[in-house]
Parts: C-alpha cells; structure tokens; sequence
C-alpha cells in the first residue's frame, strides 16, 4: 500500500514521458524544473490534472456526465491517492466588453450592495448599480462606455437613389430584399430620386426618423408594420444585436469607435452615478487603483457597512498580497496578460473555504519582477498552509528555491527528455549534476565590453496610460533593456516608442497571432505546402489530399485532431479526436508515404527530426530558424493553441531572423524559459545585434539585464505609483542609483 501522504504516478508514458513513476508529497508546494520541452507540463497538467478531471467527471450521475466534457484517460499505469486537482493556467477568462476584473473577481457585486445600502441618495437596489442592468446601464451605449459610430457615407452611396443597385451597402437592403422594401414600399420616396437630392426634410426622414406608423400608406404596405429611419434602424437592428456580431466583417468597417459621451466610459446612467460614498460614485470607485480602493472602502464608518467592509477587504488584500494592487475594477479582462490573469485566479482560491486539494500552476512567475515574486510567494505559501497540494511548473530560481520539494525533468526536450534526472530538496539540486543544477549554481555577471550607440532616438513627453511626461534617448545598434515593476510603465514606453518613432519597428510580442486550432509552425512558417508538394509527387496525388484542411481531413474532427466541447458561457474543452487520434488525417491520406513515413508522421516530427530529414531542401533554413530561437522540440503539426506566450512569441521571432539593419522590441521573450535556455537566447540577441540591429527588450530576467548594453528603469511602483523615469544608462550604473527598484536585485 503507497503512503497516503503522497500523490503515488506509476507508469506514465504521456506525450515525451518515459515510464515515469514517482511519489510527489501532499500539502506541500513541489516544483518540476527542467528545459522547456522537457516533460514538465505532461507530467503535472496532461497526467496529473487530466486525470483527476477525468475521475471527478466519473463520480456524477450519466445523466449529469453527459452535458460535461469528456476527457481522455492520459497515457498512465496508475494514480493513487488523487486529489481534486484545479489548475491555475495563463489562459485568459472568456472576456467580452461588459467583462471586468471587478465581475471576474465577484468584487463588484459586493461594491454594488455596498452602494444600495449607504450611498446617498438611494437610487435603488444592488441590480441598479450594475452596467449589465438595464435600470443601470448607459441607454446611449448599453452598458458597454463606449459608442460605435456609424458613418453614414459608408453604408449609403448619396450618388445612387433607391431603385438603383447597391445604393445601401448592407445585407437585404439591395434592390428587391426585404429590408428594401420598407423603403421602396413606404411611398415616401421618389425612388429614382439620388439620395444627394433629397430635400433636408425628406433626407431627415430617410435616415433619422423614429418608429412612426404612416398614415395613408400605400396597398402594398404591411398593416401593422412601423417606418423607421434607416440610421436608428441600422443601430437597433443590427448594431446592437446578435447579428451585427455575426456579420461583424461586414459591419465594422462603417463604423467609428469612441467613448460615449453620456456617461464617459462609465457604462452607467446619471441616476446611477448621483449616488456616493464620501464624494464618490460607484464608477470613480471603480476606476481606483486597487491599492487606493482598500483604503477608501476601510474609511466607511456607516454601521450598514461593516460586513460588506470585511468581505470587501479580504477580497481585495488577496489581490494586493500577490501584486495586482495597480490594477482597477474597470479593467476589461481582455487587457490583461496571461501573468495578470492566472494571478487574478490565484487571489480568487486564496479565501476559498475549500481544502486538501491540488493547484496545479504553470509558470506564475511569468512578467513578474524580483520585488513583485515574493508577494508571489507568500500567495502560494498561503494556500499550502490552508491544507492544499501545490504544484508548480517553474523556471524562475526564486520559486524554485522555496519548494519544499523538487522534481527535476530531463535531460533535454522532446525525445530527449521526459525522465525525472532528479528529485529532492532546493539544496540536493543545487549540487546535483543536472543541467537545472549546473545553471542555478552559476552566478550571471555583468558583461565586461559593451557595444557604443551607433545613435540615439528621442521620446519627448511621454504621458501614454501611467507615463508621467517621460523623455528618454533610446540608443540604437545595442542591446536595451526596459525594466520595472509590473505594471510601472514599460509596455506604455514602447508604444510610446513607436508612435514618435519615425523609423519602421518590429514589435514581436507574446499576443495571439492569428492562431487557431488549424494553426502549426509549419502553416505558420509556409512550409506545409512544400512538404505537401513531396508527398504529391511521389504518391502522383493532388496536394489537397496532404492538407487536414482540405480533402485530407479526417471526417470525424474535420481535421481538427481534437473535439470541442462548447461550455456555453465556461471556456470550451478540448479533447483528442478518436477516429484519428489526433493525427488530423484520413484513411487515404495516410496511406501514401514520402521517404517510407505517411503525411502524419513527417507533420508529427519535431523540428530537430524534421532539419535531418529535409536537409536537402529549400525551406530548410525556416527549421532551421525555430530550431536557433530554442524550439526544435516542437512538433510541425503541433497546434499552435497548446504553444505558450513565450513559445509564440519566438515563433514569432524566428520568421524575423533574416532581417538586418531594424529596430526590434521584443516583449519578455525569456518568459517561460530555463536559465539554459535563457543563455541560448542571449547568445541569438547578441548575434542579431552584432548583424546590425537595435534590440530593445522588454525584461524581468536578471541574467538578461547584466548582458544589456544599455539599461532603462521606469516605476517606481505599478499603475498611478508608477510611469516615472528613475534611470538611464550602462546596467553597472544603476547600482549606484537610489532611485532604482532593481538594483538591488541586481547586486546578488
């Protein structure tokens, strides 16, 4: 019988993993280390967390199980002692424009009771104070503070009159369809009219009038039907409604975006928004800075307030405990970053009642400063020391050293790794052999010869979000480092950059690249259709039938390799499709082979595989490419919604690597990399560097900053504490500088 203090994993083989077993400790925070690629992520989130969501799915009724996703059962002998298992990932909450840190966090519910039971005067209950509401929301924008203007001159050409084609651009008000009509058939008009030559009255009554019934209408006219102008028309009808957002291609381009100018982003109405707390209303109180709204919510004295003051405050000290306290109720959760995110959720399970469960978190770390990590930290301890199993997929040395245990995967990634090189104590691995051991015992240091500008690039009164008039020198033909805390500004600066900048950049990011399902490296990179064009020749079958996105898709998934479970208003669940098994492809395509592999098997090659077996041909320096960015363990066909920001981002970069001679910004690109990998990293910057190029990285990482020829601080703190200049120059400087947060980090 195993220990029933440990989750005991016998056997697993999913994805890279070589017959791993091992016993991870309970109530206990253990981190799995190791190169990127190397089994991390399919020990702890593709076996452990898949497994317990399969079994939990098992213990509810059939009729229950069958409205709830249907996980596969992971690659594994057998899990005892399983927990119920939540994960903490960097996936974004499903966010649409009335989403908010305030409606995710369940914080705004609270501040909307808060305001119904003291603020004054009483304008109504909790439901009123809520932009979703209809006695809340804005009537001019529908609760969304911002207005889509239409341009009337995009939908109606003024050349043309009613009878004539094509006169308003939009879906059945052509000639003949049946939005047509309740023009054509109002006898209002002179349809051979041009609508430029319409009188002021009878142009008003075309596009501005309001549902009127007419009153000698025409014999062809529905009796019950209204005339309504075509401008409030095209707002009720179709704006505003569920089919604007299906034709929204179609849409979009008519219209303007701007803040509504009644309630000034506010989303709420003036009834509302008359109703205060010490000279304040709700929406001001939304817009605080977290940090700023602990303090005004704890000077409330009205007695009605003092349990919604403890709940309030404990909800929002969890978010200023794990470093969000820059962050507004206001904010849409569509602005935030994958860190932000997955800290937001964090806070949520810090006063969860629930315990003796396992959190499984990838990377927390990630866009994190040194000062903002130990906030991190006592987060996660906290959720330890309530009786719950942490789990931790980690790179960062800070994380890594607080574990109270440690597995160590490897020895490298892909094929090459996917066995446990070492388990243990932050000491034992400290003096282990393991690359993980061999790069936490090193010490960076700053680079002795750094290069000299070639020039430099103004920023004059730099005032974006929380910039505080900012003027800097950016310096061209080196390596620059932008650092702060998160939230103080530095994304702001580099936008700033850009708009003054009068020169072309490249910013390569960590946002979505127009992914989806049926993206890979290979499509991504335009190496499919080559590939498929070997396959065609030697089999003398049509291309089409190499492409999952054509004729060569399996039926089942459509060539998606993996089923979509629509979970209405939770995120969709996706599990490997059974007839391919996630290969993507038919029968017949897969009967045809290219150098003795079938289609699936060249696409499923990782691109350290893939740089042998093509080495012949000319789009080998593409693999090649990926494989210098650090990421020759991905796989061809892999999609690239499994790929985190970091991977995409250097996806992203090495389609840039044949540029010489150009300003590139690069947002964190060391995000969700080993100290090892870091280095490598390093080494290509330098390379493009000295190619010609100016770098300006976007950076927590230590290591990174003491390899920058060039280094700019802005803070000190996040959101309105931050956005000040507090240093310039070479990175030695700044430990000289009583200004700068980092410095000090930087001494170690």
């Amino acid at each position: 019988m195993r220990n029933a203090d440990s989750i005991s994993i016998n056997d697993a083989t999913e994805n890279n993993l070589k017959n791993v077993s091992l016993d991870i400790p309970k109530h206990q925070i253990t981190v799995f280390t190791g190169v990127s690629g190397s089994g991390k992520s399919s020990l702890c989130l593709d076996t452990i967390a898949a497994e317990s969501r399969r079994e939990l799915n098992e213990t509810f009724p059939s009729f229950v199980q069958q409205y709830l996703p249907k996980y596969g059962r992971p690659k594994v002998g057998k899990i005892e002692n399983m927990p119920v298992t939540i994960v903490i990932d960097q996936k974004k909450p499903a966010s649409n424009s009335r989403s908010t840190v305030g409606t995710y966090t369940d914080i705004q519910p609270l501040l909307r009771l808060l305001f119904s039971r003291v603020g004054k005067p009483f304008v109504g209950y909790s439901d009123s104070f809520s932009f979703n509401h209809p006695a809340g929301s804005c009537p001019r924008c529908a609760g969304l503070g911002e207005i889509r203007e239409l341009d009337i001159h995009k939908l109606v050409d003024f050349d043309k009159s009613l009878n004539d084609e094509d006169t308003i651009h939009y879906i059945a008000f052509g000639k003949g369809g049946w939005r047509w009509i309740r023009y054509a058939h109002s006898g209002l008009f002179d349809l051979d009219k041009k609508i430029k030559d319409y009188t002021p009255e009878e142009l008003d009554l075309f596009l501005y009038s309001p549902q009127i019934k007419l009153k000698n209408p025409p014999s062809n006219w529905p009796k019950t039907a209204k005339y309504e102008g075509l401008v409030p028309r095209m707002y009720r009808s179709i704006i505003n409604s569920e089919e604007g957002l299906l034709h929204a291609a179609a849409i979009n381009p008519m219209l303007t975006m701007g803040t509504c100018p009644d309630c000034k982003g506010t989303r709420l109405n003036e009834k509302i928004r008359s109703c205060r707390i010490n000279g304040k209303n709700i929406a001001e109180v939304g817009d605080m800075p977290i940090s700023d709204l602990v303090e005004f919510v704890a000077a409330i004295d009205d007695p009605l307030a003092v349990d919604i003051k403890r709940e309030l405050a404990k909800r929002l000290q969890a978010l200023m405990q794990i470093g969000l306290g820059y962050l507004s109720l206001s904010r849409g959760t569509g602005t935030l970053s994958g860190g932000e995110a997955q800290r937001i959720k964090i806070a949520k399970y810090i006063n969860s009642p629930l315990t003796d469960m396992a959190y499984v978190l990838d990377e927390p770390s990630v866009g994190l400063h040194p000062q903002d990590i130990s906030k991190l930290k006592d987060s996660l301890r906290n959720l330890r020391d309530h009786g719950n199993t942490i789990l931790i997929v980690e790179h960062h040395r800070e994380i890594i050293a607080m574990a109270d245990h440690i597995v160590d995967m490897g020895p490298k990634a892909g094929a090459h790794g996917g066995e446990i090189m070492f388990e243990g104590t932050y000491e034992g691995l400290l003096n282990s052999d393991t690359i993980s051991g061999k790069m936490l015992r090193s010490k960076s240091q700053f680079k002795t010869e750094i290069r000299k500008p070639t020039g430099f690039i103004r920023i004059e009164n730099a005032s974006l979000h929380n910039l505080k008039n900012v003027s800097v020198d950016i310096p061209t033909g080196v390596m620059t480092v932008i650092a702060g805390v998160a939230g103080s500004g530095k994304s702001s600066l580099m936008e700033e950059f850009q708009s003054q900048c009068k020169l072309e950049t490249i910013f390569i990011g960590q946002k979505n690249i127009g992914i989806n399902l049926r993206s890979t490296p290979a499509t991504y990179l335009e190496i499919s259709d080559p590939i498929r064009k070997l396959f065609a020749q030697a089999s003398h079958s049509n291309m089409q039938l190499f492409s999952f996105n054509s004729k060569g898709a399996c039926p089942a998934c459509g060539g998606k390799g993996v089923i979509v479970s629509d979970m209405a208003f939770m995120e969709s669940i996706e599990t490997v499709c059974d007839a391919c098994h996630g290969t993507r492809y038919n029968d017949e395509a897969l009967s045809h082979r290219y150098k003795g592999k079938n289609i699936a098997e060249v696409m499923g090659m990782s691109v350290e595989e893939a740089i042998e077996f093509f080495a012949d041909q000319p789009f080998l320096p593409k693999l090649l490419a990926l494989d210098k960015v650090g990421l020759g363990y991905l796989h061809l066909d892999q999609s690239m919604t499994t790929l985190s920001g970091g991977e995409l981002q250097r996806i992203k970069l090495a389609d840039q690597l044949h540029r010489k001679g150009e300003i590139f910004i690069l947002d964190e690109p060391t995000d969700g990399l080993h100290l090892d990998d870091i280095h490598k990293l390093l080494n290509l910057f330098n390379d493009m560097t000295d190619a010609g190029n100016t770098l300006i990285l976007i950076e927590h990482s230590m290591d990174v900053m003491k390899q920058a020829d060039y280094l700019i601080e802005v803070g000190p703190e996040g959101g309105e504490a931050g956005g000040r200049l507090l240093f310039a120059g070479k990175p030695t400087e700044i430990l000289n500088s009583k200004e700068s947060v980092t410095a000090r980090y930087l001494k170690g």
